[in-house]
């Protein structure tokens, strides 16, 4: 017992038992042979990547790649991600409106604001489809009672010519007023502005603002225009003006440019065909009782039977009597272009031109009866007469225009004819007399004598009449006289969808889940019905998650055969079905 308490004391005091001597060098030997180990070395600086949570790291998921939760320098906790224990993957957060189709979601379009297809809550509206994560949701189909995406009308069938398009759209002249019903035509001229109509003045007058198509009108003195959103002329305070107020076709009912479109003004775009309101009043002839004085009366060229600036009602202006003397009097010739009971009939038509050379179109027929079997003959108060037609009538035109300079009028007609440029008379065919021809050219002299401006906005007024039975001919040829309208195209890769698109991720490569080139169809994509090896396990075009079919992420649903009891189908689950005697099969328990 003595000499084991001396070797304790001796091993606990080394240095004291052991005798001097010696250095005292790192490593070594000190006196007495006991090996001392060096200091330890300072620890190293954080390092993104190795799994490890050092200090001044956020997050460390054991990669240095960016992407996936964890930024490549482990500072930053990415958005839409959660990083837990440090070494182990990122997850995604499930967040409606990430734009990312997660568990639960049947639908992520980037957004949480209802009524846009896809709710608050990650889930697909009624009568919408959203087809690929991030992307604007679209209409799921016309024809189903609901209006949705970019549907003007939805009346329960996916016909056209109906009052609501194959695409649903209103269809000119008509209204749809209830969803899922049958639409009902409208009718222009009753002072109700419904359905596709712009305006509704009760009237049939032109240059008023309100034409007799239900169109709106520029409304212009001396070249300066009011804008007047969809009469189809851009005039400054619009963005744009396409001629109408639809919303979905890139410039909307108040005249702006819509997400997702380019709008552009433009008055070299050349339909093949222009059409232009025109309005007939018929009249009976002076040779029957109670006919008109000025028709079926007189023959003979009679220059200057109107004055030559067009009355504050846009209508011409009686001038009084002249040498040839074919009219009776302002009080007859009021009638000539206003509606007047009893004594005229009117027809509120369009007359079309054709496109027949750059900026040139025409309308020419040299038997011009456009009321043949209308009117009093048609009402069996007037006889029909040479050949069957219908003479007697007169006709108003009206266009509008930009100047430019060069701009050519050319009218052939009997009888009378009086075109106004600016509210100023610039030709003058008047009497009853054969065809005559005459042109005017819009340069710097005429411009003067019908205060025109470059740049400004002008109506051109044509009144034709036809008086005597004799022959009846038209011809109008407009060569250059073109507004400055709006053409709106939508833009592919800005990440809208627009109505002229079916998807616009902003690549538009066809990749999964991607949009195809063009912005007009989808690339392979979950729920298209063709399983994509290596990124589904299953795709059934429906994905509904039920019971033995597939998810809306086209992974499997719970089945028989994952190892789950799913309760309502199953009292077993084994994940072996091969072997029917092991007493489970097809997840239901055996009886042996």
């Amino acid at each position: 017992m003595k000499a084991l308490a001396l070797f304790v004391v001796c091993f606990v005091t080394l240095g004291a038992c052991g005798g001097g001597g010696g250095g005292g060098g790192g490593g070594g030997l000190a006196d007495g042979g006991i090996t001392v180990p060096d200091a330890p070395p300072d620890p190293p600086g954080p390092v993104c990547g190795d799994g490890e949570l050092d200090p001044g790291e956020v997050c460390d998921d054991g990669n240095t790649v960016s992407g996936d939760g964890c930024r490549d320098d482990c500072g930053v906790k990415e958005s839409g991600w959660l990083c837990g224990e440090a070494g182990i993957s990122c997850v995604h957060d499930q967040v409606c409106g990430n734009g990312i189709l997660e568990d639960g979601e049947s639908c992520d379009d980037h957004n949480t604001r209802p009524g846009d297809g896809c709710d608050a809550s990650c889930g697909i509206e009624l009568g919408w489809a959203c087809p690929i994560p991030g992307v604007r949701c679209t209409a799921a189909m016309c024809g189903d009672s609901v209006i949705a995406g970019f549907e003007e009308c939805d009346d329960g069938n996916g016909a056209g010519s109906d009052g609501c398009s194959a695409s649903c759209q209103l269809e000119a002249g008509h209204a749809c007023d209830v969803v899922g019903q049958p639409c009902r035509t409208t009718l222009c001229g009753d002072g109700v502005a419904e359905g596709t109509e712009q305006c509704d003045d009760a009237n049939h007058d032109l240059g008023d603002g309100c034409d007799t198509q239900c169109h709106r009108e520029p409304q212009c003195s001396n070249g300066v225009c009011a804008a007047v959103c969809g009469d189809g002329v851009l005039q400054t305070g619009e963005q744009c003006d396409d001629g109408n107020l639809h919303n979905a076709d890139g410039c909307s009912s108040t005249c702006e440019v819509e997400v997702g479109y380019t709008c552009t003004g433009v008055s070299s775009a050349e339909p093949a065909t222009l059409a232009v309101s025109v309005v007939y009043r018929d009249f009976r002839g002076n040779d029957l009782v109670g006919g008109h004085p000025d028709f079926e009366h007189f023959n003979g060229t009679d220059h200057g039977i109107v004055k030559t600036d067009l009355g504050v009602d846009h209508k011409p202006v009686y001038n009084g009597p002249t040498t040839a003397g074919t009219t009776t009097g302002a009080s007859a010739f009021q009638s000539w272009y206003r509606d007047t009971v009893g004594v005229n009939m009117t027809y509120a038509e369009t007359l079309v031109l054709t496109r027949t050379g750059a900026a040139t179109y025409v309308y020419d027929n040299s038997t011009f009866f456009p009321l043949d079997g209308r009117g009093f003959v048609g009402a069996g108060t007037e006889p029909a007469r040479t050949n069957g037609h219908n003479f007697n009538f007169t006709s108003e035109l009206r266009y509008w225009f930009d100047y430019k300079g060069g701009e050519v009028l050319t009218f052939r007609g009997d009888d009378d004819v009086w075109v106004f440029v600016n509210g100023k008379l610039a030709l003058d065919l008047g009497g009853v007399h054969g065809a005559q021809t005459a042109s005017i050219t819009l340069n710097s002299a005429t411009a003067t004598t019908l205060n025109l401006t470059i740049g400004g906005t002008y109506e051109v007024v044509v009144l034709q009449a036809e008086r005597h039975t004799t022959a009846s001919s038209y011809k109008l040829t407009l060569q250059g006289f073109n507004a400055v309208h709006s053409t709106c195209t939508y833009v592919c890769g800005d990440g809208v969808t627009s109505a002229d698109e079916v998807c616009d991720d902003g690549v538009n490569q066809g990749g999964y889940n991607s949009c195809a080139p063009g912005c007009l169809g989808f690339g392979t994509r979950c729920g298209d019905g063709i399983v994509q090896a290596g990124s589904e396990e299953c795709d059934n075009g429906v994905n509904s998650g039920a019971y033995d079919t597939c998810t809306p992420t086209c992974t499997l649903a719970p089945r028989c055969g994952d190892g789950i009891i799913q309760d309502a189908h199953e009292n077993c689950d084994d994940q072996d079905d091969a072997d029917p005697s092991d007493g489970c099969h097809q997840c239901h328990l055996q009886i042996f």
